[in-house]
């Protein structure tokens, strides 16, 4: 068997690569530089079987910005194709709580290929 070969880029294992034709198109340009974060931070948690669980809380800590500008992260980023939401969160003092979860658009999903609904949106100039 043999090993493994990264990329010359790659020594520690991991790239988050962001296509051209994404970072190009409109809906793109139309988001915030939290929203931008915020997809790097998602996709570093994407896996193919699965959604992405994360929450307000979460991203507010690791993009260090206040909830309220987290959470319009969020929702710049579903509005404009990047996310779809796949399980709504659950607050349970008791059981515990559960973050919403996520489909990242322009990620495969399920052995499926990317929807790339931000490619839906009109082109507003």
């Amino acid at each position: 068997m043999s090993k493994k070969k990264s990329l010359p880029f790659d020594k520690n294992g991991g790239s988050i690569v962001i296509n051209r034709r994404m970072m190009g198109s409109p809906a793109y340009k139309k988001l915030s530089p939290q929203a931008k974060v915020l997809m790097m931070l998602m996709q570093e948690q994407w896996r193919n079987d699965k959604p992405v669980a994360y929450g307000v809380r979460e991203a507010a800590e690791k993009i260090t910005c206040d909830v309220k500008t987290a959470r319009k992260a969020f929702v710049m980023l579903k509005d404009q194709g990047f996310l779809t939401c796949v399980d709504e969160s659950l607050f349970n003092s008791r059981t515990g709580s559960k973050a919403r979860e996520w489909r990242l658009t322009w990620m495969p999903y399920m052995d499926k290929k990317p929807t790339n609904d931000w490619e839906e949106l009109p082109n507003e100039n």
